[in-house]
């Protein structure tokens, strides 16, 4: 099985040669001149979604640091809408469809959903890789080098003395 990382990698180094092979293909049906204008259109949608997003982000946060209260629609629609328009900003119109997906109020709740049942595999997978990596099972403490079982400053003490540099210069010690 090809990791993760891996996939992503190649898709993003395939994905300019699809939106040229994209550019083509529209072209050789409506024509280079209403090909760039669509190009053009979608990145102008683009950035007014940014814009309008970053805008509304800003007051969102503004208002929840003026109250108190946590944001309402959550970070999460935020950046869904922000990762939207930078698609659509971006020119071709593979991006452009991903980023009109992303940025839909009408797609957002799936997406959302799908989001959030990914990060929480993921998170159980990594509490579950950190369960196993564990010296005693079924502990959750982090055990082994550095790590103490007691209260803060329980641990080893070592004694020693301190010794500043011009204490070392005038004995001649130069360890």
């Amino acid at each position: 099985m090809v990791p993760m990382p891996l996939l992503i990698v190649i898709a993003l180094m395939a994905l300019p040669f699809v939106e040229v092979w994209l550019m083509v293909v529209v072209g050789q049906q409506i024509g280079a001149a209403w090909t760039v204008l669509a190009l053009f259109g979608l990145s102008a949608t683009g950035a007014v979604v940014l814009r309008s997003a970053g805008i509304r982000a800003h007051r969102a946060v503004e208002e929840a640091m003026r109250t108190g209260k946590s944001l309402q629609n959550g970070p999460l629609e935020m950046l869904m809408v922000m990762v939207g328009g930078i698609l659509l900003l971006v020119p071709g119109f593979l991006t452009g469809l991903l980023g009109a997906v992303v940025a839909l109020p009408v797609t957002r709740p799936a997406l959302r959903w799908a989001f959030t049942a990914w990060a929480e595999r993921r998170m159980a997978r990594m509490r579950a890789t950190m369960n196993a990596e564990s010296a005693v099972p079924g502990r959750q403490e982090a055990t082994g080098p550095g790590h103490t079982n007691g209260a803060p400053g329980s641990g080893r003490v070592v004694r020693g003395r301190v010794v500043s540099e011009d204490e070392s210069s005038a004995t001649g010690d130069d360890s």
